[in-house]
């Protein structure tokens, strides 16, 4: 059984191609011959896949039975060469994306998906991570980051501030529209993530207004100003907050006769040691804000008798603490690491290519693959979430990546009339064979 309708992969794709289809083509009519929609489209059908060649192998079967996967399954009329798609992806603003995102955001929303998500009533943990998507040591534009090396060579890079809803019993992560960090026409300051933070804070809470969040970080973030905007914009924070970076906090903190404490061991020799306090300076500005302070510690005895640290880290949030929610305070701020582990780890290493230079461009051609690719993986995460028939095509094939190499070998050869029609045929290809050799 597939997913709701308004989940499948076909209203899915069906809003993408909307979208696609209403971005402004200022190209003169006569060089037009490749749509925006089907440049676009088509580099959506290569990260979907995980096959970077996928357009020569399509454009191979096209020729062979003058029809193709790109058609049926992602209704592109005209395979553009990869040196017009690149060009034409270029071209394209990226504010185009945002509306996706948000529209298949309000869909796992309108089907419920997301209630478990909730960490408290009615709030969603929304942490933020930095990453490097383009790197090169002589290719680069006004818009690249640049780095010094004691060498003395110069290297550049594209990068990215990316956020999403996470919770600590969810394995997969609802990505958001990203943040690009990037210079502005050249200009001497480097934009940085502090700055990007800033940015991409007031555009998801402008997008939307009726979320409860909860932004996390970790503890570059934890600092003033940027709590400060937070609060502006009526949401919450989470932040790590590490004794380095708050040497008055920790000083106040260590001071404190006696913080509030809750301990615990469990059935595996595991010492759970929490403490709190609410309302202690951030800082020793006169103007400090007042935060609340929670740290966490987990040890083990040893056969020896000593006491071995296995985990301890500590955060600051303007979320009251008490120690009815202490415990889910700490899970929520250790499952920090999914932004890192479960999408950048994810697109880079488990077949999305992320850290692959596709092209730079003179516009935006790096940062579109990289929201393409960004799009791809949220649609896989609806999947995991809402589609029975892929779920049954991921526990029959083990991992995801013997599942999409199976799937790429299926598309290669044959054609397909809907996604739907693809995992039935995986999940039974001598049958589904069959059924082909006496189709009329």
């Amino acid at each position: 059984m597939g997913p709701k309708k308004h989940l499948s992969f076909t209203a899915l794709r069906k809003k993408m191609s909307v979208t696609f289809r209403a971005i402004p083509d200022g190209r003169q009519t006569n060089k037009t011959k490749v749509s925006i929609h089907d440049a676009l489209m088509s580099g959506f059908a290569c990260m979907h896949f995980q096959e970077p060649s996928l357009l020569q192998f399509q454009t191979n079967l096209q020729e062979v039975q003058h029809r193709n996967n790109l058609k049926t399954l992602f209704d592109v009329e005209e395979i553009p060469k990869e040196t017009q798609m690149r060009e034409i992806i270029d071209g394209v603003d990226s504010e185009y994306f945002r509306e996706i995102f948000k529209n298949y955001y309000l869909r796992l929303q309108r089907g419920k998906h997301l209630e478990s998500y909730q960490i408290l009533n009615g709030l969603y943990y929304f942490p933020m991570d930095g990453s490097q998507f383009f790197g090169s040591e002589d290719i680069f534009c006004e818009h690249c980051l640049t780095k010094k090396h004691g060498d003395g060579h110069i290297s550049y890079s594209h990068q990215v501030l990316q956020g999403g809803l996470m919770h600590p019993d969810q394995s997969e992560v609802i990505p958001f529209m990203p943040e690009p960090i990037s210079n502005e026409d050249g200009q001497d300051k480097q934009d940085c993530e502090m700055n990007a933070a800033k940015r991409y804070i007031q555009k998801v809470c402008a997008a939307h207004p009726q979320l409860g969040l909860i932004m996390g970080g970790d503890s570059l973030f934890s600092r003033q100003p940027l709590i400060e905007e937070i609060l502006r914009e009526k949401a919450h924070y989470l932040f790590t907050a590490k004794a380095g970076d708050h040497k008055y906090l920790w000083e106040w903190i260590e001071a404190y006769p006696k913080l509030n404490h809750y301990s615990y061991s469990d059935k595996e020799g595991y010492t759970h040691d929490y403490e709190w306090m609410n309302q202690v300076p951030l800082n020793g500005r006169e103007d400090s804000i007042f935060t609340n302070f929670f740290r966490y510690q987990m040890t083990r005895k040893e056969k020896s008798g000593t006491e071995k640290i296995v985990y301890k880290s500590s955060w600051v949030t303007d979320l009251m603490i008490s120690e009815k929610n202490i415990q889910i305070l700490v899970r929520t701020g250790r499952c920090r690491w999914k932004t890192e582990n479960e999408i950048f780890n994810v697109m880079k290493h488990h077949g999305y290519y992320m850290d692959r230079n596709y092209g730079h461009g003179k516009n935006n051609l790096s940062f579109n693959f990289y929201l393409l690719t960004l799009l791809a993986f949220f649609f896989h995460q609806i999947f995991e979430l809402t589609d029975r028939q892929y779920q049954a095509c991921r526990k029959k094939f083990g991992s995801k990546k013997n599942l999409w190499g199976k799937l790429r070998a299926y598309v290669d050869i044959l054609i397909f009339e809907s996604w739907e029609a693809l995992l039935d045929f995986a999940m039974s290809p001598k049958e589904g064979l069959v059924t082909w050799a006496h189709a009329p």
